[in-house]
């Protein structure tokens, strides 16, 4: 079991380097459910061409990974510039219900305010509610709904667009 800082203390987070690659991927296969994955379980390398260490940022307690937000460009183009985009929260079952994914989140909103960014945004997936409800107690609002847009487990999910301006 991770010992998770007191709750009072903030989590030390901070930007990825290439040497997290390992603990990333361990966290990333043990987090991974339909709950908010629509992809295939994760397999390695954890970076490459278009997921890189300067897109994530982590969450430690007592030196190892416990949590992490991706945050990059939602398309290439330039007049689509100044957005970006979470696509992707991780936080260790250990380290659940103390306050991580929030702190990742308000985390990855001053990241992108620093890169200045405008706008953040984000997909979650329709049934994966405390996900949901985090976003918009940090001030995300459902912005679109894609009626079933994916097959997952034998069942039909909504994909949720949200965003916030910064």
């Amino acid at each position: 079991m991770i010992a998770m800082p007191e709750p009072h203390k903030q989590p030390n987070i901070r930007i990825a380097v290439a040497g997290d690659e390992e603990g990333l991927a361990l966290l990333d296969r043990a987090t991974w459910s339909t709950l908010h994955a629509v992809s295939p379980p994760p397999q390695p390398p954890f970076f490459d061409e278009r997921h890189l260490p300067r897109d994530y940022l982590v969450a430690e307690a007592d030196g190892r990974i416990v949590g992490y937000i991706r945050l990059a460009r939602p398309t290439p183009l330039a007049s689509n510039a100044h957005v970006l985009q979470i696509q992707g929260l991780a936080v260790a079952d250990e380290a659940r219900g103390q306050g991580l994914g929030r702190a990742l989140v308000r985390a990855a909103v001053a990241e992108a305010r620093r890169r200045g960014a405008r706008r953040l945004s984000l997909r979650v997936l329709g049934h994966n509610a405390p996900a949901r409800a985090l976003y918009a107690s940090e001030g995300f609002a459902v912005e679109g709904v894609q009626p079933q847009e994916f097959l997952l487990d034998g069942a039909y999910v909504d994909d949720v667009l949200m965003g916030r301006t910064l």
